[in-house]
């Protein structure tokens, strides 16, 4: 009977027990943070004063109709660029034709069995006049020869393949043209290449240089 009684009061110890850590857990299931954290939800669910909400919105706005704004400068600087460029590689592929035109007119001028012939003055002066047509074809498109000679060498439009000795002239002058270059509207097509002088060296300046050479030798 002794141990009956003691086994009921166990059981009932225990259920007292668990009773008490249930009503605490659900006063408190998280824990000493469940203030904390209901606190700063308070914050989150906060309501704004129509006053901020106005003005939220009118910041939204004023960021939807500048990004509109810019996506709508940037489409019409595309299609300007795509109508005036569009035949950007076309253009400089058509160079070639004036280039073509040019090596015929030298290998006709170097021809000694062609030299001081009528039929030589005739097919150069056609070359002329097919040149000057497709000269005033790509000027109506606007794509124009680059006028270099005679000025300083200019790295946006010119490209110099070599130097070639002239006192007469200022160092970096274009003294020759070796192939024409093309811009199209504001933009290179493609640049000149030139050959550009530089002083002449004095054949006494060299031979002193190379006694003063051998004296310290």
């Amino acid at each position: 009977m002794e141990k009956e009684e003691n086994q009921k009061n166990t059981a009932t110890d225990q259920n007292q027990n668990l009773k008490k850590e249930t009503e605490k857990h659900e006063e408190n299931p998280a824990g000493g943070n469940q203030q904390e954290t209901q606190e700063e939800t308070k914050k989150e669910i906060k309501e704004l004063t129509p006053e901020e909400k106005i003005s939220e919105l009118e910041d939204k706005l004023a960021r939807t109709f500048a990004e509109m704004e810019n996506q709508r400068r940037r489409f019409e600087k595309e299609k300007e660029d795509a109508f005036e460029y569009g035949g950007f590689s076309f253009a400089k592929e058509a160079l070639n034709l004036v280039d073509n035109l040019d090596r015929s007119r030298h290998v006709l001028e170097s021809d000694d069995n062609l030299k001081e012939t009528e039929a030589l003055k005739k097919a150069l002066e056609h070359l002329d006049i097919i040149k000057k047509d497709l000269i005033s074809i790509f000027e109506k498109n606007n794509i124009k020869p680059i006028d270099c000679l005679n000025k300083k060498l200019d790295p946006n439009f010119h490209q110099a393949m070599m130097e070639i000795e002239d006192d007469t002239k200022e160092p970096g002058t274009i003294v020759q043209e070796v192939q024409k270059g093309f811009t199209i509207k504001d933009r290179l097509l493609r640049p000149s290449l030139v050959g550009v002088s530089k002083k002449i060296t004095k054949k006494e300046e060299k031979t002193e240089q190379n006694q003063e050479n051998s004296k310290d030798k």
